[in-house]
């Protein structure tokens, strides 16, 4: 069995002629096991937000080079959808696209009697992220402390 990482990879490179051609863009593949099932989640973009035809559109397409590809050994469902609004960053390029907006992030362990925090992402690197707390100062985390950082949601 090919390993999470390998398929996640191999189904982005097939993913990304589906994208392009449907006009949104790749957000994030994820293969995970929940219970007894296995899913292929992809979360697609686009400026605007995606609606349910962009999702049916890239299903479709993408479950058709799925098929002729076969490169998954076990069984699994296809999902595809947007982000959501409070989406999570993940990946270099997640939080690249999200400088200057507020995030909410969640440590693994409290630092100074906190787990959590909200401020404008400002930077990152491979072992950082850094926010502009609501009082102006920056503060520094490690991405290694990192539980989950998103997007906050506003109504």
């Amino acid at each position: 069995m090919a390993g999470k990482k390998e398929i996640e990879s191999r189904a982005e490179e097939l993913l990304k002629p589906v994208t392009d051609a449907n006009g949104v863009r790749i957000y994030d593949v994820e293969y995970v096991k929940e219970g007894s099932d296995w899913y292929l989640r992809v979360y697609i973009d686009k400026d605007g937000g995606v609606n349910i035809q962009d999702c049916e559109n890239v299903s479709r397409a993408f479950s058709d080079r799925l098929d002729a590809e076969d490169f998954i050994a076990e069984a699994y469902i296809l999902e595809v959808s947007s982000p959501g609004l409070g989406r999570q960053l993940k990946k270099d390029r997640h939080f690249e696209n999200s400088i200057g907006e507020e995030v909410e992030l969640k440590l693994f362990e409290a630092l100074d009697g906190e787990k959590e925090f909200t401020g404008i992402l400002e930077r990152f690197d491979r072992d950082t992220v850094t926010l502009r707390m609501e009082s102006g100062e920056e503060r520094a985390f490690k991405r290694s402390r990192l539980a989950v950082i998103r997007l906050t949601v506003d109504f």
